[in-house]
């Protein structure tokens, strides 16, 4: 059984036809290759992209190779030759990648990762590489306008379930944690990466008790630290008002009732019975939570209306980024055996070169706008894109997700209110230097050639 996380053979068919054709005619030269988001392809609604999942990749480029199973599915498919079969089992990624750090923000056009390697290599990468930066950096996104859309309130990714896969419901967690989430309730997210695990019932377990009181009950003693009980089962202000009469026995058994969640019906009526309701019966320390189809806008609709709500449980709309479901990312070559180039054809052109974004900042520390220019040309500004691989090895050890979490709390924090908006964001100010703008000049597309 070949292994999800690690076999090369989670690709497409056209890496491996063009691998062999390579090999065949010594085109094994350095090539460069850049992933970024497309410019003019952003329908208005992201002001900022999250960069997320480079720890993944990077592990997957350490690993890569090819096992004794897999070589036998490409010497019997049918599509290649034996001597490329000897080729991929002595093949390892010996390349060096440049990245922008996890947790940091970044705009249309501008590359977030940059390979260096033998063609070869840097060509089997791309549909897995992108698969695995496309999707936490989509969900991220995503989690990240959550997270200024619910302000200081508590967020929790409940998206497993619904998710396009397990991998895609671990990842999301993960992305949603950077992003600023205060937890997940996949328990795999716990035991892989440490995020938080977050979760108390369903509605099954309340239909499964004879009433609503001795599921409370229940729960409550066999749970005595994490009591939050899910009250919209049959009424919810019914609901409550039990919660208010079991409280004070709870409370002799040194039971402490923290939250009740409401799943259904107008939310932020409810909040305001419920939070009436928990009030007079000297409950004004039990959280309300809410759950049930919820996003950013959602979430702000909500907060706006002063709702009394103190957290979000946040599910398939987030984990599916339901209103972007992908972004137009690419993984373009830009440079083969020290010469520029790139896509010129129409509506899908990019940029030649090695490149690399530079940030400016005004006094106060605000981002103010950034140049992607040719790598090493002296632009003021800092540079974004930094050694993370080098020969096949990672440059530093994995950062934790905290560090993640601050970096991209102090990004939000530097960049100007109109770019957090949740809709109409205007364009972040991303500029081409000269020399970029020279280059690009003399491609093919624009000299005729």
């Amino acid at each position: 059984m070949l292994e999800l996380s690690r076999t090369p053979l989670l690709t497409d068919l056209y890496e491996l036809t063009m691998l062999q054709t390579y090999y065949e005619h010594g085109m094994t030269g350095n090539a460069v290759f850049e992933f970024f988001v497309r410019s003019g392809k952003n329908p208005g609604r992201r002001g900022f992209y999250v960069s997320a999942g480079l720890e993944q990749a990077l592990e997957w480029l350490e690993m890569l190779r090819f096992q004794p199973a897999e070589l036998d599915w490409v010497a019997n498919c049918g599509f290649f030759r034996p001597e490329f079969v000897d080729r991929l089992a002595a093949l390892r990624f010996t390349g060096d990648v440049y990245a922008i750090a996890e947790g940091s923000v970044f705009f249309p056009g501008e590359p977030s990762l940059r390979v260096s390697a033998p063609l070869p290599e840097a060509q089997l990468i791309e549909s897995r590489l992108m698969n695995i930066l496309h999707y936490q950096t989509l969900i991220a996104t995503k989690a990240a306008r959550c997270r200024l859309a619910a302000q200081q309130r508590k967020l929790v990714d409940f998206g497993l379930r619904r998710a396009h896969g397990g991998e895609a419901g671990l990842w999301a967690a993960r992305a949603t944690y950077i992003g600023g989430f205060n937890g997940s309730a996949t328990c795999l997210a716990n035991a892989c990466y440490g995020v938080p695990v977050v979760g108390t019932m369903a509605h099954s377990f309340i239909l499964a008790h004879p009433s609503e009181t001795e599921a409370f009950l229940h729960f409550a003693r066999s749970h005595p630290t994490n009591v939050v009980l899910l009250i919209d089962t049959y009424d919810t202000e019914a609901a409550a008002r039990k919660v208010v009469e079991l409280a004070p026995e709870l409370s002799r058994q040194g039971i402490q009732i923290q939250g009740v969640r409401i799943d259904s019906g107008n939310l932020a009526e409810h909040a305001r019975r419920v939070r009436s309701i928990l009030d007079e019966g000297n409950l004004r320390e039990t959280a309300i939570l809410v759950s049930g189809g919820l996003d950013e806008y959602r979430i702000h609709e909500l907060v706006a209306s002063g709702a009394p709500i103190d957290g979000f449980g946040v599910g398939s709309k987030v984990n599916a980024s339901a209103d972007l479901p992908f972004l137009d990312s690419a993984y373009k070559l830009h440079q083969f055996e020290g010469k520029a180039c790139a896509k010129f054809s129409e509506g899908k052109s990019d940029l030649p070169g090695i490149k690399q974004i530079y940030r400016r900042f005004d006094t106060n520390r605000m981002m103010v706008g950034d140049v992607i220019g040719l790598e090493g040309e002296p632009i003021e500004g800092q540079p974004l894109l930094q050694p993370v691989m080098q020969r096949g090895r990672r440059t530093n050890a994995p950062e934790s997700l905290q560090t993640l979490r601050d970096r991209l709390d102090a990004n939000v924090a530097a960049l100007p209110e109109p770019y957090l908006r949740l809709q109409a964001a205007p364009t972040f100010p991303v500029v081409l230097s000269e020399k970029l703008r020279a280059l690009n000049r003399k491609s093919p597309a624009h000299t005729g050639r």
